[in-house]
């Protein structure tokens, strides 16, 4: 796929952030239509209005994606009233940041699953089957994290979502190869830190600064396109990965820990005031 021109392009925590950087480039390329869902009104009528200032029509829905009834009942209106998304691209993420003992069982743990692990499954399982049977070539972005690679002290929970979403979307990427479907691709996104708020406070390890979010969502649109199996940036997060793969666990602990500071990176996180 060279570009999203003609194309309807589905973006789930659209409001602002990465989702929003995602929905202006779909717009300028040419989109047909931008479906836009987040739980945020405000937000979507912020966004939608950019959208449509460079002449592409921008759908939005109000959608709790922690909410299997409320993905079911906006997927079926994006079905009806606009049609089956060509590229979905699942970004909407929450990030709780303590000891695992000191978060709560439902407020934070459930919840964290619930958005960054079960709704990127739940929202691509009610779009797949006709992204499979229309034949046209078909784009998923599901966006992880590289902390979804590497365990970190103080986030068990958002580590514990990401490794399970990594090994969901790459599975389903093997899953429609291996069925024959090979015109719905899955690309994968694990970036480290990006400077969008959501990570305010956090610090990265060396060799590993924080990103831009234009330059994180330009890497990633670039790989969906291509239908890239997995992007993991920036470069150091291919090397810990590897580097922890070659090293016994106590000597990982002492170079990824100690030497690059890996797990000192969330000492000082504070988040999105405005969303705790």
């Amino acid at each position: 796929m060279e570009n999203v021109r003609g194309k309807i392009v589905l973006v789930t925590g659209a409001a602002m952030g990465m989702g929003r950087l995602y929905a202006l480039r779909a717009a300028s390329e040419g989109a047909a239509a931008l479906v836009l869902w987040d739980i945020s009104a405000d937000g979507l009528a912020a966004v939608s209005a950019e959208v449509e200032a460079s002449g592409v029509v921008a759908h939005s829905y109000v959608v709790d994606v922690a909410s299997l009834d409320q993905i079911r009942d906006a997927a079926a209106r994006v079905i009806a009233e606009v049609g089956v998304p060509n590229v979905l691209i699942n970004n909407a993420g929450v990030v709780r940041s303590a000891w695992f003992w000191e978060q709560d069982s439902e407020r934070d743990t459930e919840f964290t699953m619930r958005i960054n692990t079960l709704a990127p499954m739940h929202i691509t399982r009610e779009f797949l089957p006709r992204m499979i049977a229309s034949g046209e070539e078909c784009r998923i972005l599901n966006v992880a994290s590289a902390a979804g690679t590497l365990s970190n002290p103080r986030m068990a929970v958002y580590a514990a979502s990401k490794w399970a979403a990594i090994g969901w979307s790459d599975s389903l990427r093997l899953e429609l190869e291996k069925a024959g479907h090979r015109h719905v691709k899955v690309t994968t996104f694990a970036p480290s830190y990006i400077r969008t708020g959501m990570f305010e406070g956090a610090r990265g390890p060396v060799l590993t600064p924080l990103m831009h979010p234009d330059y994180a969502v330009r890497r990633a649109w670039r790989a969906m396109l291509a239908g890239r199996p997995m992007l993991l940036l920036p470069w150091s997060v291919n090397l810990s990965k590897v580097m922890r793969g070659m090293l016994p666990t106590r000597a990982w602990d002492v170079v990824g820990g100690r030497w690059f500071g890996v797990y000192r990176s969330m000492d000082e996180f504070k988040g999105r005031q405005d969303l705790a």
